[in-house]
């Protein structure tokens, strides 16, 4: 059979298998994806709810403590101050707030589904008699939605995509359309002209940040607990840390086919197993401290604990470390090994 329309069709099938970028995404991705989330939201027993109690009756709070920490489905934590209980809720660090007195108070998030079951399997394990009144405290927490947590996953998610793609593939597009070798009659340097991507991507942070600190302000009313030049410093260190692994890829791809390749390659852990859209915690324990020791792990913890948590420079050091060093030695070896031709 000798049809035109076979042979276009044909060398369709060959050109695009030929791109090992384009078949990694139309079959390998799904199948990974898969697995990852898998692992993520795998089958497992039900965790115990993460319940806390205040009170300032020492006797009440006796009571109350014992019949919640009989329920094997509670995890029981006290807090000294009512501050700290809420506090703790407001960080999503516990479901439900039990406050035990003439009548036995919940407060939590009715937003939040975990607040809502929480709720119900407290009230299930005190069996309050008739007498006992029991009255709920709902409270809307900021910092407690899933907008909160989703807006700095965002945020190192267009870090990471932006040292990738708006530098590794520049450069290496530039390599092949062989601008980088004409450099190499000028006075320009190789660290003049990293440096330069480098720069460029630093200046990044201060629009993104403010651009979009005010649209989910106005749109979501997401909240900066902690200090906004903490925020904007950390972002810049991701930017840094990012900027150095681009250039890394970079430094020696001769097409973008494998530049692509290797871009998807260094991304994939990081897009679903860094925290951008649901928490690692989510992930084995096994696994817990290989993901720490991802740069957008760390851009993401780091930028919470500010945003939500209201943290200091001290909290995120570990965090800000990892960034500095990730971009410090990855522009150091991409400085090294890079090419211009």
């Amino acid at each position: 059979m000798n049809s035109p329309l076979l042979h276009l069709t044909m060398s369709r099938f060959r050109g695009f298998y030929r791109e090992p970028s384009a078949v990694f995404w139309t079959f390998g991705f799904p199948i990974l994806l898969s697995i990852a989330l898998g692992v993520a939201f795998r089958n497992r027993p039900p965790e115990p709810v993460r319940v806390g109690i205040w009170s300032a009756s020492p006797a009440a709070h006796s009571s109350v403590d014992d019949a919640l920490r009989s329920s094997p489905d509670l995890r029981v934590s006290t807090f000294a101050t009512e501050y700290d209980a809420r506090e703790a809720l407001r960080t999503s660090k516990i479901d439900l707030v039990v406050v035990p007195g003439r009548s036995v108070e919940y407060v939590f998030d009715p937003s939040r589904p975990e607040s809502r079951l929480a709720r119900a399997l407290a009230d299930a394990s005190l069996r309050p008699p008739a007498s006992v009144r029991t009255v709920d405290r709902p409270v809307v927490e900021p910092g407690s939605r899933y907008i909160d947590f989703l807006i700095p996953g965002l945020i190192g998610m267009n870090e990471m995509s932006s040292g990738r793609w708006g530098i590794g593939y520049v450069v290496v597009d530039m390599r092949t359309r062989k601008l980088l070798r004409r450099s190499i009659a000028t006075p320009m340097t190789r660290a003049q002209l990293l440096s330069s991507f480098v720069l460029m991507l630093s200046a990044f942070p201060f629009i993104e940040l403010t651009l979009l600190f005010v649209f989910v302000w106005f749109a979501f009313r997401v909240p900066v607990t902690g200090s906004l030049p903490l925020l904007v410093g950390l972002a810049l260190l991701g930017a840094l840390a990012f900027s150095g692994l681009g250039l890394l890829v970079a430094s020696r791809a001769r097409n973008t086919q494998t530049v692509s390749g290797l871009i998807n390659l260094v991304m994939l852990p990081m897009f679903i197993g860094s925290g951008v859209f649901f928490s690692t915690a989510r992930f084995p324990d096994w696994l817990q401290r290989p993901l720490r020791v991802l740069p957008l792990t760390a851009l993401n913890d780091s930028l919470r604990a500010v945003m939500i948590d209201g943290n200091g420079a001290r909290a995120v050091g570990p965090q800000a470390g990892l960034l500095a060093a990730i971009g410090i030695v990855s522009f150091a070896l991409a400085l090294r090994l890079f090419r211009w031709r």
